[in-house]
């Protein structure tokens, strides 16, 4: 049996239903593709966590990590 990796692509559906991919594989390689539809409740705080460190420094945090 092949060992098989799964990738993850964050993308958005553009005009007429098109997604777009740029994967890693040889030109003619046969992929199996699943479609999840995803609500993102969390990018707000993904986008805060990425912009900046000062999200994490913060002395509530810093006081509960430094007693753990």
């Amino acid at each position: 049996m092949m060992s098989q990796t799964a990738m993850k692509y964050d993308v958005e559906v553009k005009e007429n239903g098109k997604v777009e991919l740029v994967v890693p594989f040889p030109v003619g390689a046969h992929l199996t593709v699943f479609v999840i539809e995803t609500d993102n409740v969390f990018n707000d705080l993904l986008m805060a966590s990425e912009s900046s460190t000062e999200f994490w420094n913060n002395p509530f945090d810093d006081k509960d990590w430094n007693n753990a």
